[in-house]
């Protein structure tokens, strides 16, 4: 069982559209409807996955490669809204980690702060809210960082598309799939945690 096989809440497949750029994560079944309609362009990484199917007239059983990355037929998306904020994918994008003391905490003990209090017209967005351990954000209170003599200890920041997708994957992708995200991060933070990625370069086939 690889990496991928234990994480089924999400696809074990990187789609992209024909330019490339990162879309979402899919599982075997819809690769393998986008393989049997002809809706595939390209693909990148060697196959890792064979799906086997009936027989065929010579009495062959059938069978379809899977690669990691694969990108569908049909124009590229110009422009793609921010990914959406969830209380999930904010402790991925801070590694669980409370900006405030600086810990790594479980899940059940951390909290979504607002930077700017909500009360105090603080909007719930990406650049607004930061990972905090509640003892943090109940001292914290109804203040700003700076009120409460809090600084943080990273910078916020809004991950692109190919960002977070490597987060709510928690980080676990295979090398031919880091090679296309990586291409595309933005994020200084994410650069520099994945600069010795490991994972060797992926054949490219047509």
């Amino acid at each position: 069982m690889d990496i991928l096989d234990t994480l089924s809440p999400i696809g074990a497949i990187l789609r992209l559209d024909i330019s490339g750029r990162p879309m979402e994560w899919i599982g075997f079944e819809m690769a393998a409807y986008y393989t049997a309609k002809g809706l595939i362009a390209w693909t990148h990484g060697e196959p890792f996955r064979v799906l086997r199917g009936g027989t065929n007239k010579r009495g062959e059983t059938t069978t379809m490669d899977l690669h990691p990355v694969i990108a569908n037929r049909g124009r590229p998306w110009r422009d793609m809204p921010p990914p959406p904020l969830s209380n999930e994918a904010l402790f991925h994008r801070d590694e669980n980690t409370c900006l405030y003391c600086g810990n790594v905490f479980s899940r059940t003990q951390l909290t979504r702060d607002h930077i700017i209090p909500a009360s105090k017209n603080g909007p719930d967005t990406w650049m607004n809210t930061v990972c905090a351990c509640k003892r943090c954000n109940g001292h914290k209170r109804n203040r700003t960082p700076e009120e409460a003599a809090m600084p943080l200890l990273a910078v916020p920041y809004v991950p692109n598309q190919a960002e977070y997708l490597f987060l709510m994957r928690n980080r676990r992708v295979l090398g031919s799939q880091m090679e296309i995200l990586r291409a595309n991060f933005r994020s200084r933070r994410i650069l520099e945690e994945t600069r010795d990625w490991p994972g060797a370069p992926a054949r490219v086939s047509a």
